[in-house]
């Protein structure tokens, strides 16, 4: 039996009563498959919704046809860089946004007045030097140092573990982890070896109970597969772990991550509710079609997710040179998920920054954010990512959160209330990005990267976290990547 079929046995059998009402949350940072709904709060999250707006929620006329010297794509944290940075060049620039919000894989829900809660991003990676972290302060934008160390850790019984259990858990996954390391030093620039066919000869060598077993797989659950939003069956072990860290430790935005993106979005000609279809190019200018209307300019920024240009939805016409096809075929597009349930009140350890949970079924709702610690709201967050939250995704909302309360009640007891309400992402099957963010897949490298950021034509610019080498899968790295487009555009005018 899946976790899935287990949470609805939960739910049928009544486990989650009546109280939690269904509706659908997700649109956009998770969309389309999605559900919403916070027991308590009023009204829906706060988006831009008229078919065609300026940054500031004014209407602006609709127009059949439109002019730029350059267009952007996209309107998440690569888009409004970009967007910006050339508008400060003096460049007249348009964005086309296809949902009816700007942000992108960035959201702020606000359908719940007294807590905002990020769909998407969460965290500041690395302070120190960050502009991301600049900016929050210069908009008074509320974060916390994050503390990944301090977490209560639970058996699959229920058990709280000790912390020389805990210590003997992550010694195995550190003589793991030496192992790959030792590997991947003697593979070819071309291996296409998977982390997991190399963990498997490492697990043919030695011997563990079941417990150490699921231990384990935990410890890669949570250290390997939420980080890259992807198995190790996807993940390259030539160059999985590709990229670097910004130092100065993590902030866990409090204060709403969509302040950024508004922040970013003040005053740009943003046109929202216009589906890119279609980018003809040539020598000369650019065409791009939308559902509503046909634009021309000299140059266009596609901040596209790398999940959309997989998808093919839209059309390059003359289609993108074989190597940038290849690129966006080599690398991989990650599913990582949260479910958001709120509480009457904690009945959790409150000290803890984070809840962990050693399930037999591995991924099984491994991790959970202790809101309580870090906002006074009774509510945590749980995570799941690559084939757990794919799986989850296509369950409906019941029997997600029963399978999340199920792990509650091994661990704190079947009298604990059931959520007043909850929140569910579905990044996956979101029209706009068809996954959270990038990873390296077996057979991709840096160059994929490189390729996926070059220029086509002297017209095409590419940016988004996917096309960050040294940032990919950060909000970091997707603001770097529209400043270095916009940069290389300015540079073709000298």
């Amino acid at each position: 039996m899946t976790w899935i079929e287990r949470g609805f046995a939960v739910w049928r059998n009544g486990l989650v009563t009546k109280e939690i009402s269904r509706r659908q949350f997700l649109k956009g940072a998770f969309m389309l498959g999605a559900s919403i709904l916070v027991s308590g709060c009023t009204g829906t999250a706060k988006n831009l919704t008229v078919a065609s707006k300026t940054a500031d929620g004014n209407k602006k006329e609709e127009t059949s046809s439109g002019n730029a010297e350059v267009l952007v794509i996209g309107a998440g944290i690569a888009g409004l860089a970009a967007a910006r940075e050339l508008r400060s060049a003096g460049y007249k620039v348009v964005i086309l946004e296809g949902r009816d919000r700007i942000g992108g894989r960035l959201w702020t829900d606000r359908s719940c007045p007294d807590f905002p809660f990020d769909r998407g991003a969460s965290w500041i990676h690395g302070i120190r030097g960050n502009p991301i972290a600049d900016m929050a302060k210069h908009w008074n934008i509320a974060g916390v140092p994050f503390d990944y160390d301090s977490k209560a850790l639970y058996g699959s019984d229920g058990t709280l573990l000790s912390d020389e259990e805990i210590d003997r858990i992550y010694e195995r996954f550190d003589g793991l982890m030496t192992y790959l390391e030792d590997i991947r030093e003697g593979l070819e620039e071309d291996s296409r070896m998977s982390m997991k066919q190399a963990f498997d000869r490492w697990i043919d060598g030695v011997r563990l109970s079941e417990s150490e077993r699921t231990g384990l797989d935990y410890a890669i659950n949570t250290e390997i597969e939420h980080e890259y939003a992807a198995d190790i069956s996807e993940l390259s072990l030539l160059n999985g772990d590709w990229g670097r860290e910004r130092e100065g430790g993590d902030t866990l935005i409090t204060g709403g991550y969509g302040g950024i993106a508004a922040g970013l979005a003040e005053d740009l000609d943003i046109r929202l509710g216009h589906l890119v279809r279609r980018i003809e190019w040539d020598r000369n200018h650019v065409n791009v079609i939308t559902n509503r209307a046909r634009f021309r300019a000299d140059r266009v920024v596609v901040t596209l997710p790398l999940g959309v240009l997989k998808s093919g939805n839209v059309i390059f016409s003359p289609e993108l040179p074989e190597t940038k096809r290849r690129a966006i075929r080599n690398i991989g597009m990650g599913v990582l998920n949260k479910l958001y349930l709120r509480f009457p009140e904690p009945f959790w350890d409150e000290n803890s920054s984070m809840l962990g949970y050693i399930s037999q079924i591995k991924g099984e709702w491994a991790e959970f954010v202790n809101l309580a610690k870090y906002t006074g709201q009774p509510a945590l967050v749980g995570f799941s990512a690559a084939a757990n939250a794919r799986m989850m995704e296509k369950g409906s909302d019941e029997r997600v959160v029963a399978s999340a309360m199920d792990v509650l009640r091994t661990i704190y007891g079947e009298d604990i209330p059931d959520p007043t309400g909850w929140k569910i992402t579905r990044w996956g099957t979101d029209p706009f990005a068809y996954g959270s963010y990038s990873f390296m897949a077996p057979g991709a490298s840096g160059k994929d990267i490189e390729e996926l950021a070059r220029p086509v034509g002297g017209r095409l610019f590419f940016a988004g976290e996917a096309t960050s080498g040294e940032y990919a899968a950060t909000v970091h790295g997707a603001y770097f990547s529209g400043i270095r487009e916009a940069k290389r555009i300015g540079k073709l005018e000298r």
